[in-house]
């Protein structure tokens, strides 16, 4: 009758706000509950009858509130916190959340010196990749202002590096430079570090540079992580497919992703193309794509942009 599902409603809406007072936040319906929520009231019995009418819509919400209650155990009423939401479909929120980045707070400048001091006296002793600590020359650990607003991560050093133990100082750390002087500013105004701090080993025989395994990456990342932590930049800027790789640990095409604004530990990061790569390609859309991607990363940092640096590499 309708004042039995009335007063079942009004039970189970009750019951359903006991639970929240006492830090309930989700609630599991299966679809045959949420079919009988929708259901209408029943009609009146006709008054020739005296056999009482059904009401299937209030058994079923009778059956939902027993169902829920066996189902979503009450919590301890002394628990100071309300419960984790639980991994499942829910009518109230979506199901699984992202864990949130860590909130790295900035150092004072002094703060920033030492620690950044600190940091490179570990790695320039560093012997967990026994390899190529057989290999090197050197550590190559970083170079440029701790304080800077950009920072510009690669992917490891190459002969030329390894040997003077600074970052991109052969012809792409060339190419690099002049990148850096077009946004009007120089190497000693940015900061440049790598994935990777030692050199990757070559087979006996063998020249050029080979890409970093991910295990190398994955040993090597956190001196780049507390080099990231220290300087806090307001922007990185990701040379090519592996450094943005190291940096999200899962390969991404960098055609694709290129020019698209990414997000490392609450820190804006522009994928772009390494400049190794435009000395192999150097056609002017190509130098373009990767011009478009500074103007963007000097628009994001507040930086001065003339009409003549609009128009780099454009056809006339």
């Amino acid at each position: 009758m309708p004042g039995e599902y009335d007063q079942l409603l009004e039970a189970t809406i009750e019951h359903l706000q006991q639970m929240k007072a006492r830090g309930t936040r989700f609630v599991t319906v299966d679809n045959a509950a949420l079919k009988a929520l929708t259901a209408p009231a029943p009609a009146a019995a006709p008054a020739r009858s005296s056999a009482p009418a059904p009401a299937p819509a209030s058994r079923s919400l009778s059956a939902f509130a027993q169902a829920h209650a066996t189902a979503t155990p009450s919590p301890a009423p002394a628990a100071p916190k309300p419960p984790a939401p639980v991994p499942e479909r829910s009518m109230f929120a979506p199901a699984i959340g992202i864990p949130p980045e860590p909130v790295i707070e900035p150092l004072a400048p002094e703060a920033k010196e030492a620690a950044m001091a600190d940091l490179r006296a570990r790695a320039l002793v560093c012997v967990k990749c026994p390899k190529l600590v057989a290999s090197r020359t050197q550590v190559v650990f970083g170079v440029g202002n701790i304080h800077a607003d950009i920072m510009f991560v690669g992917e490891a050093p190459g002969a030329d590096e390894d040997l003077q133990g600074e970052p991109f100082v052969g012809a792409a750390g060339q190419l690099l430079t002049k990148i850096i002087q077009a946004m009007g500013q120089s190497r000693d105004a940015v900061y440049i570090g790598n994935i990777l701090k030692c050199r990757p080993d070559m087979p006996p025989g063998e020249v050029g540079n080979r890409k970093p395994t991910s295990d190398e990456m994955k040993t090597c990342i956190p001196y780049l992580l507390a080099q990231i932590d220290i300087i806090r930049p307001k922007v990185l800027v990701a040379l090519g497919a592996t450094a943005v790789e190291g940096l999200f640990n899962k390969a991404i095409p960098i055609t694709k992703q290129r020019g698209t604004w990414m997000t490392f530990r609450g820190i804006p990061v522009m994928p772009t193309f390494h400049p190794a790569y435009l000395l192999r390609n150097q056609a002017p859309s190509e130098k373009r794509k990767v011009w478009e991607d500074m103007l963007a990363v000097m628009e994001r940092v507040n930086l001065p942009i003339s009409e003549k640096q609009r128009g780099y590499f454009l056809k006339g």
